[in-house]
């Protein structure tokens, strides 16, 4: 890839000078940054049928634009019809300019697809500043054709941060352009401790 994202060089020119001011960092490497995104696809009905976890792994490649690792069960869960070893979905790690671009795409095409949207929970924040949220189907991404998804399926997911606290974290998803619910008191008092 020779071009640089438009977030990344947003993050460089405005975003860094902001969490500076703000935080009252002294030196720019200071400031959060982002790590990685980690996208999952948990496929129960795979352990049946490996041509459903294998459409999902297609899907998922083409969401995130990197190719999709098949992730397999650990132990047998009987109650689940789940052997030790079988498909039960599957996972993407991006970093770099392709997780700027994957972020950029779901901040600005994807979620405001969605049906009756009115903004992430503040509340998806651990402990390390890292977020995490679901999306229900993956027919907001532009890449899928409605018509040729074999099953809606919802995915996980993970943003992680560094930074030293949730407090951090959020300021930098929101100026990322990351769309926050307006936050409630309760959900104030969760992030700022």
């Amino acid at each position: 890839m020779t071009h640089k994202p438009t977030l990344l060089e947003t993050y460089k020119k405005e975003i860094v000078p902001q969490m500076m001011k703000k935080m009252g960092y002294k030196n720019p490497l200071e400031a959060p940054r982002l790590k990685k995104i980690v996208v999952n696809m948990g496929v129960g009905k795979g352990a049946e049928d490996i041509k459903i976890v294998e459409a999902a792994q297609g899907e998922l490649s083409l969401i995130t634009g990197q190719h999709a690792v098949i992730t397999r069960a650990k132990k047998a869960i009987s109650n689940f019809k789940i052997r030790e070893n079988s498909p039960v979905g599957c996972r993407v790690t991006l970093r770099h300019y392709v997780m700027y671009e994957f972020l950029e795409k779901l901040v600005r095409v994807a979620l405001p697809r969605v049906r009756d949207f009115r903004g992430l929970s503040p509340r998806g924040f651990d402990q390390a500043g890292n977020y995490n949220f679901g999306i229900q189907e993956q027919n907001i991404f532009p890449e899928l054709e409605t018509d040729r998804v074999l099953r809606v399926q919802g995915m996980n997911i993970t943003i992680v941060i560094d930074s030293r606290s949730k407090e951090e974290s959020y300021e930098l998803l929101t100026l990322f352009g990351v769309p926050f619910r307006t936050k409630t008191e309760k959900a104030v008092k969760e992030i700022h401790g």
